[in-house]
C-alpha cells in the first residue's frame, strides 16, 4: 500500500486535489483508500445524543458500529494513530488529506508563498491547490501542479511519487539508514534515497501478527532471533544457516 498526503491551511484546495488524485487513480484501475483529518474538536459523525448509537455509548459501550445497508460505521472513542488506522487499509493507494503526522510525501497546499513556507518540512515534494492559479511551475525547489487545468500531472506524480509508510522510530532505537525515520522519508518523497533502503524493509527476522508483518529496529531483530535460536539449538534435527519458522496462536 502506498500513501501521500495533502496538507494546508483552510480553502487552499486541499480536498479539491484530493478528489483529483483519487479519481485519477482509479481511472487508471488502482484500488484506492482515504483519511481525513478532522481539525476541529468537538467532532463527531453522530453528535445528536439521542440517537440509539449515542445511547450506546453513552451506556458505557467502548466500540460502536452503526451498521446500515450500504454503509457502516465503527465508532472508536478516542483519536486513533495514524498507522493503526493504515492497518484496516489494502488499497494501492491512500489518500491523506490533512495529516501531518505520517512518513510519506507530502503535497502542500496554498494561497500563496508564505503558507508554503510555513508548512515545508523534509517531507515536502510538491505544491498545489489555490497558489497553482499564480505561480510558475516550481516553488522552492519542489514542482506546483494545477489540479484543475493539468490533472493528470498531478495523477502521475501521486501515481509515482507515493510510496508505503515508513515507521516512525525514535532515533534511539534506530538509525539503521544513518538519520531518523522521519528525515529518511523526506530523501525517499525528494529521490534521494530508494524506499529499499530502509534497514527495516528486507528484515532478517519476520514476525507477522494475523498475517501483517510487524517491523522491528535490528536490536529487536536480534533479541527475538538469539532467544528462539538459543531454544531451538538444543534441539535435535537443528542445523546452522537453517530456515526456522515458529508459529502459534495466543
Amino acid at each position: 500500500m502506498k500513501a501521500i498526503s495533502v496538507i494546508g491551511i483552510t480553502n487552499s484546495g486541499k480536498t479539491t486535489v484530493c478528489e483529483t488524485i483519487i479519481r485519477g487513480l482509479r481511472r487508471r484501475g488502482y484500488s484506492v483508500g482515504s483519511v481525513k483529518e478532522i481539525h476541529f474538536e468537538e467532532f463527531m459523525i453522530d453528535p445528536n445524543p439521542n440517537t440509539n448509537t449515542n445511547r450506546h455509548r453513552a451506556a458505557g459501550s467502548q466500540l460502536v458500529t452503526a451498521r446500515g445497508y450500504y454503509e457502516t460505521d465503527i465508532l472508536y472513542q478516542s483519536k486513533i494513530a495514524i498507522e493503526d488506522i493504515l492497518k484496516h487499509y489494502d488499497h494501492d493507494y491512500v489518500i491523506l488529506e490533512g495529516v501531518s503526522d505520517c512518513n510519506v510525501p507530502i503535497i502542500i497546499t496554498a494561497h500563496n508563498q508564505a503558507e508554503v513556507q510555513d508548512r515545508i518540512d523534509c517531507r515536502a515534494a510538491a505544491v498545489s491547490g489555490v497558489i497553482a492559479n499564480s505561480c510558475s511551475d516550481e516553488l522552492f525547489g519542489m514542482p506546483v501542479f494545477n489540479a484543475l487545468n493539468d490533472p493528470e500531472a498531478l495523477v502521475d506524480f501521486a501515481e509515482k511519487r507515493a510510496f508505503e509508510p515508513l515507521p516512525s522510530f525514535d532515533t534511539d532505537c534506530c538509525s539503521g539508514c544513518g538519520c531518523g525515520c522521519r528525515e529518511f522519508a523526506g530523501m525517499v518523497a525528494r529521490q534521494k534515497a530508494g524506499r529499499e533502503e530502509c534497514v527495516l524493509f528486507s528484515q532478517a527476522v519476520e514476525l507477522s501478527v494475523n498475517g501483517r508483518l510487524i517491523p522491528m529496529v535490528p536490536f529487536v531483530q536480534a533479541i527475538l532471533k538469539n532467544t528462539v535460536v538459543g531454544v531451538i539449538r538444543e534441539l535435535h534435527g537443528f542445523e546452522e544457516h537453517s530456515k526456522i519458522e515458529v508459529r502459534f496462536k495466543l
